[in-house]
């Protein structure tokens, strides 16, 4: 993002807040620091908090040794001031006194912020009411601009890069986690800065949706779930489900796969402004249903994705919330039986104001691997 992209974001920030009767935000280390200043602090025991009072100047509070971090990074041309404390100094009343008469009104906390950190500014500002701050930055942050969705297509790419790769790393007598180190080196290569997680989840441990990687030894006859996703330098993530077969796949597994493609395309088929989260989740789930496969499939049907793998909208039963375009999220149904195999397809896609566009584009069949 550019500078004038960021101050954008601080200024929009400050008045959503205001609008919503927040007095002030208070944004520690972590995805909404990142989205509002670009700055990727570490997330210390040391306090470091952007100040955002709805009716003033945002500034920022850095431990004295971070300091030069703060400046170098896209933080440090915003022109906010960086206010520094010293081993000895008490931030959180440092904070405090930032924010002046605010320090008496309500307070929005950001919603990864660590509960000792909470519970000292809570003591610093006795007369504040602490409320969540996602309830302006989670509305900010689910609607992607064009340069986010940018982002999200090249981590698309660039995870689809090592699904194709997968099928040279599946072969009998390897185990789970022989593969998912080739990955893991893949995520990387392919131009990832960092390797979330890995699932290589073969046979019967494909049953669990966030099985980790074993040393069970992969077996002719095996299906296969890999779900894997990294971040990217520039912060935004990609995740991508597919499932493989070494030889040929159990009957009954074939005949629910091809059930769990048609589930994932209409949920796919039914993203468009104006719709709601949970009906997505129902065009997968009914499919899964009428097959009578709808007992197995235990999670909702996708997460909202960005600067988190895991963030708002989540596409599940309850949330009405309707789709608007620069949505981005996960559909992602499967199926599971216990002590036998498992399967799930997952594209990350993005509602757009004609209907949807798919971040992932690898083909959904099986791939059976001789």
């Amino acid at each position: 993002m550019t500078t004038s992209d960021l101050l954008a974001r601080v200024d929009r920030a400050r008045k959503v807040a205001a609008d919503i009767g927040l007095d002030a935000l208070l944004v520690s280390p972590g995805p909404d620091l990142r989205y509002l200043t670009g700055y990727d602090a570490l997330p210390l025991e040391r306090l470091t908090c952007l100040v955002l009072p709805s009716g003033g100047d945002a500034l920022i509070v850095v431990p004295t040794l971070e300091a030069p971090a703060a400046r170098a990074s896209p933080l440090g041309e915003l022109g906010l001031p960086i206010v520094t404390w010293d081993e000895t100094d008490d931030p959180y009343a440092l904070v405090a006194s930032t924010l002046g008469a605010a320090a008496s009104g309500a307070i929005g906390v950001d919603n990864h912020m660590w509960a000792e950190k909470v519970l000292r500014l809570r003591a610093a500002m006795p007369t504040a009411e602490q409320r969540l701050a996602g309830d302006v930055l989670n509305a900010m942050r689910m609607r992607k601009s064009g340069q986010e969705v940018a982002a999200l297509r090249r981590a698309g790419a660039a995870i689809d890069r090592v699904h194709a790769r997968v099928p040279g790393w599946l072969r009998p007598g390897r185990t789970e986690r022989e593969v998912g180190r080739d990955i893991a080196d893949a995520i990387i290569g392919e131009g990832h800065a960092r390797v979330d997680f890995v699932i290589v989840a073969s046979g019967p441990n494909g049953a669990s949706p966030h099985a980790e990687v074993s040393d069970r030894v992969i077996r002719v006859g095996d299906p296969i779930v890999i779900d894997i996703g990294g971040t990217m330098p520039d912060g935004y993530c990609s995740d991508e489900t597919r499932t493989y077969c070494i030889g040929e796949p159990p009957a009954e597994f074939i005949e629910y796969y091809g059930v769990l493609m048609s589930a994932q395309q209409a949920a796919v088929n039914h993203v468009r402004p104006g719709v709601t989260c949970e009906s997505v989740d129902v065009a997968a789930r009914s499919v899964l249903t009428d097959a009578g496969y709808g007992d197995r499939f235990i999670h909702r049907t996708g997460h909202g994705i960005g600067l988190e793998t895991h963030e708002a909208p989540y596409i599940v039963s309850g949330n009405t919330l309707p789709l608007e375009s620069g949505f981005a999220f996960s559909i992602e149904p499967g199926v599971y039986l216990p002590g036998r195999h498992g399967a799930r397809i997952e594209d990350i896609v993005v509602c757009t104001e004609s209907g949807v566009e798919p971040m992932n584009v690898r083909p959904h069949e099986l791939v059976v691997i001789e």
